[in-house]
Order: C-alpha cells, then structure tokens, then sequence
C-alpha cells in the first residue's frame, strides 16, 4: 500500500475534539458469541451477519474490489474495468466517454473474513497535470458474505464542449474509516465528440 501522503487526496478532519474514543475491534467470532443466550439478538445478528463463518482465504485481503463499471444510457455498451487483472496494463489502457453524458460508477466488490466499517471511494480527476475535480463517495459498512457487493455512486455528467474534449487521468481508492486502502488503481479516460472515436 502507497503512502498515505502520497495520496493526493487530503481528508478533511473536522476540527472540532469530540472526545470519541472508538470501541475495541472484534472478530465477526467474537461478536457472534456475545448474548447467545439471548434468542432475539441471535436472530438479529444473523440477519446482519449470516449464520456461518466463511471459509476464504486466510492470505486475500478482506476487502477485494473487484471491478468498476461505467453505466451510461446511451453508451454503445457498459465499460467495465477488470480490477483483478494488471493494473498497471490498465493504467495504459485509455477509455472513450462522450463529452456531456450522464453516467454512473458501479463499484463490485468482496468482503472476506470480517466486517469492514465506513467503506469510502474517493477519486481525483486529472487533465495535462492539474487537478479538475475531486469525488468522495460514502459506500457504507459491510459484513462477509459469498457474494459480490455492488455500490452505485449518484449520477455525473462528462465535461462538454470544444476545450473539454481529450484525454483525463484519474487515481482511484477505496478505504476504509480505519485508513486501510484496499486498492488504489490509476486509470485514462478520452472525452470525444461521439461515441465510435
């Protein structure tokens, strides 16, 4: 993982000293066996949490993203990013967006062995080396199961017009509340005039 400092996006702390001290982490094991002998919490729990521990592997990350997906109504299909393949092959990889579209960002992804609280996507948007916007999205918390999770981020529109058209950089990561970025990948986009250039 990249040094935090690296990272071009700076959190924005508030100032105020709440006096909040976080409770200590436990296990999904853990918390599965705290008040078992109360039947209605057991219940709750396992329709958070799932009645069986999964069994992944001990050596993946507990958060795997597992591609990004660029939804647009009147794209000739979805783009999609492989984000378990090379990365670095995608990051030479140059995607085409229409100038003035509406799209969305779909982001599938895997938690593994426990849960993961205050998932956030940010993403920094680049052109010839000057920074032109910033996102952050809240994804949520989540617990493991054997199934992808899938987050849709709200609806943005692609720059439009003569001066906007060309290529952008964009950093991606997703973090969590405890600052573990899980992946961060680099990516190319083309605004064109039409979608066939």
């Amino acid at each position: 993982m990249a040094d935090k400092k690296d990272w071009p996006i700076e959190e924005e702390e508030d100032n105020r000293n709440l006096n909040y001290i976080a409770p200590v982490q436990k296990s999904l094991e853990e918390i599965r066996q705290l008040d078992k002998d109360d039947e209605s919490l057991v219940k709750y729990k396992q329709t958070l949490l799932g009645r069986e521990t999964l069994t992944s592997d001990p050596t993946a990350c507990n958060v795997q993203v597992t591609r990004l997906t660029l939804l647009c109504d009147t794209a000739p299909q979805p783009i999609t990013m492989n984000l378990t393949d090379d990365l670095e092959a995608l990051k030479k990889k140059i995607f085409s967006l229409k100038e003035g579209v509406t799209y969305r960002l779909k982001i599938h992804f895997k938690v593994n062995r426990e849960i993961v609280a205050g998932l956030r996507y940010h993403q920094v948007t680049s052109r010839k080396g000057m920074q032109v916007s910033k996102a952050t999205y809240m994804v949520g918390s989540y617990g493991p199961k054997e199934e992808e999770y899938e987050f849709l981020c709200p609806t943005d529109e692609a720059p439009k017009g003569l001066m906007s058209r060309g290529n952008y950089q964009v950093k991606s990561c997703f973090i969590d509340d405890d600052k573990n970025a899980y992946l961060e990948w680099d990516w190319n986009f083309n605004i064109t005039k039409d979608w066939k250039e």
